[in-house]
Formats: structure tokens, C-alpha cells, sequence
């Protein structure tokens, strides 16, 4: 893969980290994260992936090496960054993959700006997830308690039974246990107000949908339910994984991200 280009990129005075690399001319795949996590969740997946791609990863505004403004933030304003970074780079039908909150921002973006996205991946994720109030109480979790404790029950929810606990499990939990709490509250309000069902429904494109069969943040019936709005999409259970499956089974999650980018001709 070709050297890394860092961009820094500026919408309504918040700076986006993003990252490309691969050919400027390539099909575009871009990659938006889970809530407490960073552009680094993709990096044991990209080594699978194939030549000829331009890969675009970015941190999402609170995480990551991206600014942290104050929250409470908006849907709208997290559609609008990855809008506001895919104009910079000059970015036209690029094949999303969003998991968690960035499933909700794949979705958001295509309703907004399908000039903007071919095809879809929608990863443990959902058109609305959990209630204002299990939100709220989180919220109120972490500023009382702080990142730290909370961590712990994340990664619960995180990983299946064969991953949970190990070695490799303590990085992941420390990254979550660094992002600033007033990112990580800014971004739980704009999941808290979310419900993008009847707008996904209207959606028409070509869409695969990813779940963990041990996911607790957004078990793989809730996934397909979201998934089955768009006619004609796909849908993959992997067996004994969670809610980052990337994480868990880079090689196995790739396989079926390129066997998408085939089944859709993103890749000549």
C-alpha cells in the first residue's frame, strides 16, 4: 500500500483528522468508526484488502486526533464532517463502510449526498439504537465516574466470548478509556436523537449489511431489520464475534468486504 497522507480538514471552525492512501485516482473506500473508537480500528483489516483502492479513514469530531468541541452534537453535525471531508478530497461514489454510529453517519451521508456514495456497508449498526434514556444514563455514567470505569462494561458488549479478556482485548480498552469524555457524550447525544428508519427506506443502493452473532451493542436482529429496509441488500452473521468484528476477524471481515467491492465493480 502507498504511503499514508495525512489531511487536516476544517468545517465551521472544527478541525477532522483524516488520513488516504492507495492510488488519488483509485475507487474510493471510505471508513467511519464506532463511538469510542478511532481511524485506527481499520488498520488489521487494510493489509486484506486489494490493490488499486484509495483507502480514506478519518476520526470522528470528539475522537480521535479530530478536535472536541463542546457537545452536545448533532446527527446532522456528523453527516456534515464526513460530507465536509469527502468535498475536500474531492470524493464521488465511494463505497462506504460505516460500523456503529458511522453505519448511522453511512446512512445519513447517503441520504443527503447519494453523488456521494455507490454502495454501502452497513456494520452493527441500526437506523435507530438503544433509547434517549439508556443514552442519557450513560452519559451521566461517565460524567460522574469518568471513561475509565465504564470501559470495562464496554468491552463486554465489544467482543465475543473467544476475544473478551484476552491480551489483545487491554489495547482496545485503553483506546476507549482515552477518548475525552466531552467527545464521547457530545457523540452519545447524536445517537440518542437519531431514527433514520423511514429515510433508509427510501434509500436505493447497493448495500451489505455485517453483524456479530455475540454483538450486545447491536445484536444481529436489530442489523438485519435495518439492512432488509433497503431493496435488494445482503446480509452476513459472523459466528462467535461482537460488535467489532474488524477487530476480532480482520481477514474474515475483508473477505466479505471484498467480495462486495467484486459483486458491485467497485474495483475494475
Amino acid at each position: 500500500m502507498t504511503e499514508t497522507q495525512i489531511h487536516k480538514i476544517n468545517r465551521d471552525g472544527v478541525t477532522l483528522h483524516a488520513e488516504t492512501s492507495g492510488p488519488k485516482d483509485g475507487p474510493v473506500l471510505m471508513f467511519s468508526n464506532s463511538l469510542g473508537s478511532t481511524l485506527r480500528l481499520w488498520d488489521a483489516v487494510l493489509p486484506h484488502l486489494p490493490d488499486g483502492l484509495r483507502i480514506v479513514r478519518y476520526d470522528m469530531r470528539g475522537h480521535g486526533q479530530s478536535d472536541v468541541p463542546k457537545g452536545p452534537y448533532s446527527m446532522g453535525a456528523l453527516v456534515a464532517d464526513a460530507e465536509a471531508i469527502c468535498d475536500a478530497l474531492a470524493i464521488k461514489d465511494a463505497l462506504f463502510v460505516g460500523l456503529s454510529v458511522g453505519g448511522m453517519v453511512a446512512q445519513g451521508l447517503a441520504i443527503k449526498r447519494l453523488d456521494l456514495i455507490r454502495a454501502l456497508v452497513l456494520s452493527n449498526t441500526a437506523a435507530k439504537i438503544g433509547t434517549p434514556k439508556l443514552w442519557q444514563d450513560r452519559i451521566d455514567t461517565i460524567r460522574t465516574k469518568g471513561m475509565a470505569v465504564m470501559a470495562e462494561g464496554v468491552m463486554q458488549r465489544w467482543f465475543g466470548r473467544d476475544f473478551y479478556g484476552t491480551p489483545q482485548m487491554r489495547p482496545w480498552q485503553e483506546m476507549l478509556a482515552a477518548v475525552d469524555p466531552e467527545g464521547y457524550t457530545g457523540v452519545c447525544a447524536a445517537i440518542a436523537g437519531t431514527d433514520f428508519y423511514t429515510p433508509t427506506s427510501g434509500l436505493r443502493l447497493p448495500t451489505l449489511g455485517i453483524s456479530g452473532s455475540e454483538d450486545k451493542s447491536t445484536p444481529h436482529d436489530l442489523v438485519r431489520e435495518t439492512v432488509d429496509l433497503i431493496p435488494g441488500s445482503t446480509f452476513h452473521v459472523m459466528r462467535r464475534l461482537g460488535h467489532l468484528p474488524c477487530v476480532e476477524d480482520p481477514a474474515g471481515y475483508a473477505a466479505l468486504l471484498n467480495g462486495f467491492i467484486t459483486r458491485t465493480g467497485h474495483l475494475s
